[in-house]
């Protein structure tokens, strides 16, 4: 068997999340489809992905990986990104395919996870066109206001109160880059890039430095929920259309795989 990375982007609105599920459109389920076609059932096997997106979440540098025959690799591997093409539906692309060691993990191996997340205060709301992926915030905010809130946020803490607790998993993480910008459009743009997140947690996150960039929350009010280990009530989750996973790290040396994705196993346990 050889093992095949995926780089993968998604309109995620009319999808249920990443993960497959029964009797709903999901991108794992629209992939394993086309896999199989192309390599017969049951033959592309392992199929996974670096993050599982919400429903409603988009991205434009997810990673999966998945483990096809080898002479079927060969064979493929010059029309593979094309055959796909024909065969995913449009609002999902697989934008490249190659061969990695067999120790990769998409999951396990990843160094961070890169998001970001729109917002416009325009008095007219979003854009037309980008109306699937950009929120429309009904106050004006400041910029510096939000940066000042997520100067709060970096570093690693317990996250509980911003993640919707799994039996027997950590809410600790480490975030490495949480800063807003304002683009020339005028749409605000929050990065957000971490180890890993717990489920809703980049939601999280940029619900409560919302309501401290319009003003209705002290600027410290969001690294004050730090110190609970319970989900705050108090703490409204952002839309999932605002979201996008742009990017996902793995060490450069790929004999690093491996170590990484113990290190990483021993960490979320």
């Amino acid at each position: 068997m050889t093992r095949l990375r995926l780089d993968v982007s998604y309109d995620g609105t009319a999808f249920s999340g990443w993960a497959a599920q029964p009797e709903r459109r999901t991108v794992a389920g629209v992939l394993a489809e086309a896999l199989q076609r192309l390599f017969g059932a049951g033959e592309a096997t392992g199929l996974t992905v670096a993050g599982r997106t919400d429903a409603g979440v988009h991205a434009t540098g997810q990673v999966c990986h998945v483990d096809v025959p080898d002479e079927e690799w060969i064979r493929l591997a010059p029309t593979l990104v094309r055959r796909l093409a024909g065969l995913m539906p449009p609002d999902a692309r697989i934008r490249a395919v190659r061969e990695v060691p067999g120790d990769f993990d998409a999951r396990f191996s990843a160094t961070f996870r890169r998001y970001e997340y729109r917002v416009t205060d325009a008095p007219y709301g979003a854009e037309p066109l980008r109306r699937v992926d950009t929120l429309a915030w009904p106050r004006p905010l400041d910029v510096d206001t939000l940066n000042a809130a997520a100067k709060g946020l970096l570093g690693e803490h317990d996250f509980a109160a911003y993640c919707k607790r799994k039996e027997n998993a950590t809410t600790i993480r480490a975030i490495t880059r949480l800063d807003w910008r304002r683009d020339p459009d005028g749409t605000l743009v929050a990065t957000v890039q971490a180890d890993a997140f717990c489920q809703a947690m980049v939601r999280s996150l940029v619900g409560a430095m919302l309501t401290a960039g319009d003003g209705r929350r002290p600027v410290d009010w969001p690294a004050s929920l730090l110190s609970r280990r319970e989900r705050s009530s108090e703490v409204t989750v952002a839309p999932a259309h605002g979201l996008t996973l742009v990017a996902v790290g793995y060490p450069e040396d790929p004999e690093e795989y491996a170590s990484r994705a113990e290190l990483t196993r021993r960490l979320r346990g």
